[in-house]
């Protein structure tokens, strides 16, 4: 008894220093306004490489990798930079991974080259590529506290880590890239639902589409997932299940409103006949969603506490870990096949946050890697009591696994 009171107390003063971190953060995002600058918006995107015509190509080779924003460009400069304010419209172009550029003579910097496109020439342009990938497309979503520079980058090692062949596509909306501003963070993410869910539309009705790797991380699943719903509910001329693979990671979404409304539309009975399914990364040393979990006062979907204490006391009596899942949806069990898959990395979590395993952990960069290209039990997986939970087995004490050379962190 002494013991569990005192694992008690450990547990209540983890979670109060959480929330007395947070509070800074959740302060100063709500009461800090976006300033809008000393110049007209309407000033940035006035130049014409602002706004391409037909005839103004793109080197695909130098700039291999599409993306789409909502933010608002900065066409003022020689080089093109992309800002963390809401765009004028959508725009389409293409990227390569970071470079160093000299900016000064013994001074480099480094960037993400760019170049905007016509809409109508990027959609010919992204179609024969896909045409000769067989139609498979990764689409990749970022989430909070990103800036397009590191948004671009994580896009570039996700198509590397899972050595995808066919065209990589970054949707980018105007995240602060800051951590004080979770809030603004969560406006322009739900301000942007209209553009993203008639872009992946439109992706997904177009002719070559075959297969669709859907990627989001963070707050970019809140994006994501009312988004392949209305796609569902009003595509025409075509099956919306192209959109197959749809991968979550450290998702900051509602565990339960992800069980009631959103797996039951996304995981119909005929989408996962025809193939859908949804994987889930989820961790409880995932300290960013720890935050959100106190911010909006229940459990996310990527961070797996007990919110139903008497739910936990069940577990630890039957000698389970205290820990809590989005349930397996019931009515896709008679299709014998497994709708939703969730990883739990909270044993092989790594960087100081624990909110991009995916990207810095060796372990779950080999898994998901896997289930990007289409595998549906990698190796290295543990089975819980779950059907559909798995755990993600740690190197040997002894190993020490090269984590940056194995996720790629590097050109």
């Amino acid at each position: 008894m002494a013991m569990a009171g005192r694992q008690i107390l450990k547990n209540i003063a983890s979670r109060a220093r959480w929330t007395i971190l947070a509070l800074p953060w959740l302060i100063a995002g709500c009461v800090t306004p976006v300033e809008y600058g000393e110049i007209p918006h309407s000033a940035y995107v006035a130049a014409d490489r602002c706004n391409p015509t037909a005839s103004d190509t793109v080197d695909g080779n130098d700039k291999p990798f599409f993306f789409v924003t909502s933010r608002l460009p900065d066409c003022l400069t020689e080089n093109i930079s992309l800002l963390n304010h809401r765009g004028d419209k959508v725009r389409y172009g293409r990227f390569a991974g970071p470079r160093d550029v000299e900016r000064e003579p013994g001074k480099t910097t480094r960037t993400i080259p760019l170049a905007f496109s016509n809409s109508q020439l990027w959609w010919t342009n992204l179609s024969s590529e896909m045409k000769a990938a067989d139609g498979r497309v990764l689409l990749y979503v970022h989430g909070y506290r990103e800036t397009f520079f590191s948004s671009s980058s994580d896009a570039v090692q996700i198509a590397r880590l899972a050595n995808f062949t066919g065209p990589a596509i970054q949707y980018s909306w105007p995240s602060q890239g800051a951590l004080l501003k979770y809030p603004v963070d969560e406006t322009n993410m739900y301000w942007d639902e209209r553009n993203f869910r008639k872009f992946l539309m439109q992706l997904a009705q177009l002719e070559t589409t075959k297969e669709i790797v859907l990627i989001s991380h963070s707050l970019g699943a809140r994006l994501v997932l009312p988004s392949v719903e209305y796609v569902d509910r009003n595509v025409t001329n075509s099956d919306s299940s192209v959109i197959s693979n749809i991968i979550l990671v450290s998702p900051d979404v509602d565990t339960q409103d992800f069980e009631r409304d959103i797996a039951e539309e996304i995981l119909s009975d005929r989408r996962v006949r025809n193939d859908r399914r949804i994987t889930v990364y989820a961790s409880l040393h995932d300290r960013a969603l720890s935050l959100s979990d106190n911010y909006h006062g229940y459990p996310r979907l990527g961070y797996p506490r007990c919110f139903d204490p008497f739910e936990a006391a069940d577990l630890k009596a039957k000698n389970l870990p205290e820990r809590c899942y989005a349930k397996h949806p019931k009515y896709v069990e008679a299709i014998d096949k497994t709708a939703l898959t969730i990883i739990d990395s909270t044993a092989i979590s790594r960087g100081t946050s624990g909110h991009s395993n995916y990207l810095l952990s060796a372990p779950v960069c080999k898994d998901f890697a896997a289930v990007v290209n289409g595998e549906r039990t990698p190796k290295g997986r543990q089975a819980t009591h779950l059907a559909h939970v798995f755990t993600l087995v740690p190197p040997p004490k002894d190993a020490k696994p090269d984590h940056l050379a194995i996720c790629r962190r590097t050109e």
